[in-house]
């Protein structure tokens, strides 16, 4: 049951994330790029540093940030904080279309520095997911030829790229404390640090009118984005997150063609086509779990006017689809008569 809900947590980050794009754009042309970030940032952590003002009381101690958890949560925000402005000097010296393929190496990233980093597992099913999923983040980000081109830009692309993905490997790190505090720090922090740079390269402050806005887009983009993410991430690790979190460009593409009339080109579909078998593969190995335990009868049986005790033990490992926390083994008297007469 907690990987299901670590399923549904990791799907509404996304469907939360995806409506960043089309929303950002409508706001873009009054808000300069830095500031915007920024402002998305400081949503998030205003929004969900008010819920955690009523959180906290009933928050447990235990749940809170410590010591032993600096390392990671600075790394979290100086790294939530690095990586826009690589995205941002990568899309200026290189081409949008060549910054929104290389985008998509986050998941590879989060993946990599997972499995040698932090010695996280992925399976073979996990791998053939992540490949499905980046094969179809290419499709959908195609723009033509320029699209491969290299550059300058690029290598400041997979820098922001590898930022991100060290960074969801940070924030794996302390998840299991208090999601509210986290995306709280992140935010807050994170933001600040996106309006100083923004102030420093001269971006003009935005309109009153549109700050409002941006901050509560920031909220349900980034606040509830990162605070169900991070939920997905306890049960789920770093890895498997990224990949069923790569469903949001697709939802995205959806809301534009929704909200901003965009169309929905051949591209898309077959693009989907590819997520879905992807999305499979993620789904298979997230609820499908290896269990080896061992199993021992005892019976007790008289005969020639003597009584015998037997203890019988066999072990067998399976994998299973978890539909409940727990789950039982039924076995019929033929069968321990068997396990019997083998011992």
């Amino acid at each position: 049951m907690k990987n299901k809900n670590a399923v549904i947590y990791a799907i509404t980050a996304a469907v939360f994330y995806a409506l960043n794009v089309p929303c950002s754009k409508l706001l873009l042309d009054k808000v300069s790029p830095t500031f915007m970030a920024g402002l998305l940032y400081l949503g998030a952590g205003i929004g969900v540093g008010i819920m955690y003002l009523f959180h906290h009381k009933i928050e447990q101690p235990a749940e809170r940030l410590t010591k032993p958890d600096l390392p990671y949560t600075v790394g979290m925000v100086v790294l939530d904080t690095i990586a826009p402005i690589l995205l941002m000097l990568g899309v200026k010296l290189g081409t949008s279309a060549n910054a929104s393929l290389l985008g998509n190496f986050e998941i590879v990233a989060t993946t990599l520095i997972a499995l040698l980093i932090f010695k996280e597992k992925v399976s073979g099913k996990l791998w053939t997911a992540i490949g499905f999923i980046t094969l179809s983040s290419i499709i959908l980000s195609f723009g033509g030829r320029e699209s491969f081109s290299f550059s300058i830009g690029s290598l400041f692309v997979l820098g922001a790229t590898s930022c991100w993905g060290l960074e969801n490997n940070c924030t794996r790190k302390i998840s299991e404390k208090s999601t509210y505090q986290i995306v709280t720090i992140k935010g807050l922090c994170s933001g600040t640090g996106s309006v100083i740079v923004a102030m420093i390269i001269g971006e003009k402050l935005p309109d009153f009118r549109y700050i409002l806005p941006a901050l509560l887009l920031g909220f349900v983009a980034y606040g509830l984005s990162i605070f169900t993410y991070i939920r997905a991430q306890k049960d789920l690790g770093a890895a498997k997150t990224s990949a069923y979190y790569a469903v949001a460009p697709f939802i995205g593409a959806f809301l534009s063609f929704v909200l901003l009339h965009e169309k929905l080109t051949a591209a898309y579909i077959a693009a989907l086509l590819v997520m879905i078998v992807g999305t499979v593969f993620a789904a298979a190995d997230t609820l499908a779990q290896h269990h080896t335990h061992e199993h021992i009868h005892t019976f007790t049986h008289t005969h020639d006017g003597t009584t015998h005790t037997h203890s019988v033990s066999h072990s067998h490992g399976h994998d299973h689809y978890i539909s409940v926390d727990s789950h039982g083994h039924n076995h019929s008297i033929a069968e321990l008569e068997k396990l019997l007469n083998a011992h």
